[in-house]
């Protein structure tokens, strides 16, 4: 998938692979970002059933270097080997500067039309450096559509999917420029 950013200039590739015990999606991201330019890859780890197992993110934004390692152990998640705790619950990564990662949720979850949805994820904030738990809400408003809202940073908007599970449309932020 290669997305163009839409509040800012930069671009995203990304691509998801099938292995014997789950998923690998992973991509980089490139974009302007307040203290300069951004470069982040990123690789997300899931099982069979769409839950994340581990996340790697790399890369630079501005001049501070980024490298970060979440992973699930059982209920317990970790950033960089410490323990997170208060997310036992949740079950998936979200990196906040991709939409990459709003497939595993999707795929994860069966949504009937018009039916509202709570799906927190422990949410990497590549600026703050924190794994923490983003609340968000879907309600499924066509074959290929979502009503999101993650209320706790004010967004909310109508995401739309490709045929492929990635999303096309990120209203404000990102756009498909090819979908394959």
């Amino acid at each position: 998938m290669l997305w163009r950013r839409v509040d800012t200039p930069g671009h995203e590739a990304c691509r998801l692979e099938q292995r014997a015990v789950g998923w690998r999606l992973a991509g980089t991201s490139i974009y302007r970002h307040d203290d300069g330019s951004a470069s982040i890859a990123y690789s997300v780890l899931c099982d069979t059933n769409w839950q994340t197992v581990s996340g790697r993110i790399r890369g630079v934004v501005g001049q501070r270097r980024i490298d970060y390692f979440v992973a699930r152990h059982g209920a317990v998640w970790t950033l960089n080997d410490v323990p997170m705790p208060g997310l036992e619950h949740l079950h998936d990564l979200d990196l906040s500067f991709t939409p990459a990662t709003i497939m595993q949720q999707l795929r994860r979850v069966t949504i009937a039309n018009d039916e509202a949805i709570q799906l927190p994820v422990a949410w990497l904030d590549v600026d703050a450096g924190t794994l923490t738990e983003l609340p968000q809400i879907y309600v499924r408003r066509g074959e290929a559509t979502f009503w999101y809202r993650a209320p706790t940073v004010g967004y909310e908007g109508l995401l739309e999917l490709a045929q492929n599970g990635f999303i096309r449309s990120y209203p404000n932020l990102w756009e498909a420029e090819q979908v394959s």
